[in-house]
């Protein structure tokens, strides 16, 4: 009777402590399984370790441009591989922002440029939605986004083209693909019947040794 008695006791108390310690137990969020998994040994870098420093695009950056007296650039950020600032108009607004990245770390932002059509001082460029404006220098991606509505297309092309782009395009390539590059040939070799390669380079003639029996001596 004494062991029922203290079994009612204590089953209640022992499912009130195991109801405590499980809430008071760290609870895995989903972010918290993504961030597990993308340290786990062998998982890709966010930055290639190839990437140019971000500090090297701050003196390609236009200062101005012709036609927007009184716009301000301000930088906003700067990391390896990236950098961007933002346009400040006359009343303080941001209208636009401005950006230079490597895309050695990101290969498909790179190869959307392949199949570009149209052209800014030479670079292919296209539009990315309806707010932006990109072109590949040398592997390197420079975008104009607008902030604003009144800040249109012609507005982005005006200030990609004030960009330093020829010093730009004289920094080491980018690893990414771009959208100039052309595909590598290698010469077919015609094989022999007996498995081997035709050689095509002509043979000299060689000189041979002279055999005309000498006298004995």
């Amino acid at each position: 009777m004494n062991f029922d008695r203290w079994r009612k006791i204590i089953a209640p108390l022992f499912l009130c402590l195991l109801l405590l310690v499980t809430a008071c137990a760290p609870q895995t969020s989903r972010y918290d399984q993504v961030q597990k998994e993308t340290t786990q040994r062998g998982a890709a870098p966010a930055v290639a370790k190839q990437a140019e420093q971000g500090s090297t695009f701050n003196q390609l950056f236009p200062k101005s441009v012709k036609g927007y007296k009184g716009y301000e650039v301000v930088p906003t950020q700067e990391k390896k591989g990236f950098a961007e600032y933002k346009v400040k108009d006359k009343e303080g607004k941001t209208v636009a922002m401005l950006s230079i990245n490597d895309t050695t770390s990101v290969p498909a932002a790179a190869a959307k440029y392949q199949a570009a059509t149209d052209q800014i001082a030479g670079y292919p460029t296209v539009e990315q939605g309806t707010t932006t404006t990109g072109l590949l220098v040398n592997g390197y991606q420079v975008k104009v986004l607008s902030r604003e509505a009144a800040f249109t297309k012609s507005d982005r092309v005006a200030w990609l083209q004030a960009f330093d782009l020829k010093q730009l395009a004289q920094l080491k390539p980018a690893l990414a693909p771009t959208a100039s590059a052309q595909p590598l040939t290698t010469p077919s070799l015609k094989p022999e019947p007996a498995g081997g390669y035709y050689n095509t380079r002509p043979i000299e003639p060689q000189g041979l040794p002279n055999l005309t029996p000498q006298p004995a001596g």
